[in-house]
């Protein structure tokens, strides 16, 4: 059989066997129904709400006071088609109605309710009203990282370098659209940060003003976590949940990870676990420390290292000319 012929067969035989695994396995995308947004769109439109919240640091666009006001206007507008088109995806996707819908409807054919699209339209509208809340809080976590590293020299070096304030920053973004139930586009945003920065945070997560995360490579802070205003945490640190049991439903809706309150300092490797922990205002929790029980207001939590035993070496008898 010539080669051409070996390699078409081979690739018949293949092709059908990964159309077999799609049937067995599933994970394949709108296929039977509409379509999921894609993952790069979704990254274009977090970088454009990031560069609205942010002016002239992260896009090539020449802003003057002159501009800003059309410069603006039209990052807006566009963001906002992004929004709706990738809301509405994800709403439809996961509409148990769907197949009785037309896309463009905007009351649902099954329930006295609103269509996909209208409630897509409807968020998207919110988000951009409450940019400028957003920006409000995210320059008070700017501040509090300069009032926190003496090695910050500047508010534009944190905003342009700093891999902490970016993950609060997507975090922000993305936990208006987790409070709305928007469905995966939250999720997509704040992995996406995770994949950039090494941070994970769960867009459910509850985070107060003036928060800094130092260094950040390594921080997880999980879905039910509440964190107070002022609370400063440091490279390696988890907030997460304790160990569940294989049947996971019941635990699901539950809160599972800790409570820190107000003025709350957290140092490098640092491990807090569960819903019931809460870790009192102005607490000091040491590195390395590992926390399943809640800790009173103002302590000071330390890991108490072993004791080290100091040598002198002893000098080395310097080489004889028979011995070079």
């Amino acid at each position: 059989m010539p080669s051409g012929e070996k390699l078409r067969e081979m690739l018949d035989r293949t092709v059908s066997r990964i159309i077999q695994s799609y049937n067995r396995h599933g994970g394949i995308n709108h296929i039977k129904g509409p379509s999921l947004p894609a993952q790069g769109e979704i990254i274009e439109t977090l970088e454009s709400l990031v560069s609205i919240i942010f002016p002239g640091f992260f896009d090539t666009s020449d802003i003057n006071p002159a501009n800003l006001k059309y410069h603006v206007g039209t990052k807006c507008e566009a963001v906002y088609q992004q929004l709706v088109d990738q809301i509405n995806k994800c709403f439809r996707y996961f509409c148990k109605n769907e197949s009785r819908c037309r896309p463009e409807r905007l009351r649902c054919a099954v329930r006295s309710d609103k269509s996909c699209l209208a409630k897509a339209r409807e968020i998207a509208r919110a988000l951009l009203t409450e940019l400028p809340e957003l920006r409000k809080i995210l320059y008070t976590d700017v501040h509090a990282s300069y009032r926190g590293d003496p090695a910050a020299k500047s508010l534009d070096e944190i905003i342009l370098s700093y891999p902490g304030l970016a993950a609060i920053a997507v975090y922000r973004i993305a936990h208006i659209l987790w409070a709305k139930k928007v469905p995966l586009l939250p999720r997509i945003m704040t992995e996406y940060a995770h994949s950039r920065t090494g941070i994970d945070i769960h867009p459910g997560a509850t985070i107060g003003e003036y928060f800094m995360i130092d260094h950040g490579t390594g921080v997880v802070i999980g879905e039910t976590t509440k964190i107070g205003k002022h609370v400063r945490i440091y490279q390696g640190v988890t907030l997460g949940a304790l160990s569940i049991p294989h049947h996971v439903e019941q635990y699901r809706w539950k809160k599972r990870h800790p409570t820190i309150e107000d003025n709350v300092t957290i140092y490098s490797g640092a491990t807090i676990l569960g819903g019931k922990t809460v870790i009192g205002r102005g607490a000091v929790i040491g590195g390395n420390v590992w926390i399943t029980r809640s800790v009173p207001a103002n302590t000071q939590i330390i890991f108490e290292p072993p004791a080290f035993a100091m040598k002198r070496k002893k000098r080395e008898a310097a080489p004889t000319k028979e011995g070079v």
